[in-house]
């Protein structure tokens, strides 16, 4: 048997693997450069993005939401802290826990982040339909699922 048939490269689901890949790794690249300018990475636009949807979370919930550690949303929380972005509060009948909010400052920076965010989206999927971004949310989504029960 010939090895060269044994190997992915014509295989047309590895090719399109592939570019899925490259795909991520360039919106990770054009969100972190339009990020660059306000003062925030990826993970801390994360970690905003949900404390506006749900404001009052705990860190554990937070993690959990975010799919990381709690350790993860430990060492952001000092530095966005730092940068007024969010603040912590006791919770009011467990003393345990800590609630997270976001400051004006944070919900300000976050907006403008949305801003990049929506506006990178805008100009990659110009050039799709909606009918094709529904296709291909819904293949991005089952790619997921499938790679969660993993």
């Amino acid at each position: 048997m010939n090895k060269k048939q044994d190997l992915p490269w014509d295989n047309p689901r590895f090719r399109t693997w592939i570019a899925v890949a490259r795909a991520e790794k360039a919106i990770v690249r054009a969100l972190s450069r339009g990020l660059e300018p306000l003062g925030l990475k990826l993970a801390q636009l994360d970690m905003l993005m949900n404390l506006y949807r749900h404001p009052g979370q705990s860190q554990h919930d937070l993690a959990r939401r975010l799919l990381v550690g709690r350790s993860n949303i430990t060492m952001l929380l000092p530095q966005m802290e730092t940068q007024g972005l969010v603040r912590r509060e006791g919770d009011a009948t467990d003393k345990r826990v800590l609630r997270l909010y976001l400051t004006p400052e944070g919900e300000s920076r976050l907006m403008k982040a949305l801003a990049v965010y929506t506006d990178l989206i805008d100009r990659v999927l110009a050039q799709s339909t909606p009918a094709q971004c529904e296709a291909m949310g819904e293949q991005m989504r089952r790619i997921s699922e499938a790679l969660a029960e993993d």
